[in-house]
């Protein structure tokens, strides 16, 4: 299976070495920035790295060829349709959140201010409107009481992104597919950027 991990910051370089541990090839890395970790670490890797033309949308041409699969690990870019239509089996991103609850770009600040004791991670498919695709994979975890998000991601959902990640990846590996359940509509909330 070939991916084209998009993607930035820590989680974007614990995207790579899963996949990289697990035998997966990457032909490419798709980056906002060409100073951010994740392009540092392809780089030293031997992984060709592209930088976005745009820091808000992934285009066909920065997609590696015969890709069968991209993944968005910590992408704040909607990868586009025509992008999307260059992998074999679509794109897969990683949400922290039950999705769909908290849509948006801060699901785990809003966890928090909302006082939710449960949240979890989400695989989803990349799709025209953000963190609204089909769910491939999802688990749920406890908060705990006084968790901060920073620590509520570095504790509980990054991890846990990685694991659901590989789990879909594998079984993509396995069947040439994609699990797919729709999300529901009914329950979807926003998350938009916070100012605390």
């Amino acid at each position: 299976m070939r991916i084209t991990l998009v993607g930035s910051r820590h989680f974007g370089v614990a995207t790579l070495e899963m996949l990289r541990s697990r035998g997966v090839a990457v032909p490419r890395v798709v980056v906002a920035d060409g100073g951010d970790r994740l392009a540092l670490a392809a780089e030293a890797a031997g992984i060709a790295v592209t930088v976005q033309a745009s820091p808000k949308l992934v285009t066909a041409d920065e997609i590696a060829p015969d890709t069968d699969l991209i993944v968005a690990a910590h992408c704040h870019a909607r990868v586009g349709r025509d992008a999307l239509a260059s992998a074999r089996l679509g794109g897969i991103g990683y949400h922290p959140s039950l999705l769909p609850r908290h849509r948006g770009i801060a699901a785990v600040e809003w966890t928090i201010r909302e006082g939710d004791p449960i949240t979890g991670g989400t695989v989803y498919h990349l799709a025209d409107r953000m963190d609204a695709g089909a769910i491939a994979l999802q688990e749920w975890c406890f908060v705990q009481k006084g968790e901060t998000a920073r620590e509520l991601w570095e504790r509980a959902l990054a991890p846990l992104g990685i694991k659901l990640l590989a789990e879909v990846i594998d079984h993509a590996r396995a069947h040439s597919v994609l699990p797919a359940q729709p999300q529901d509509e009914r329950f979807a909330t926003r998350a938009p950027r916070t100012t605390i």
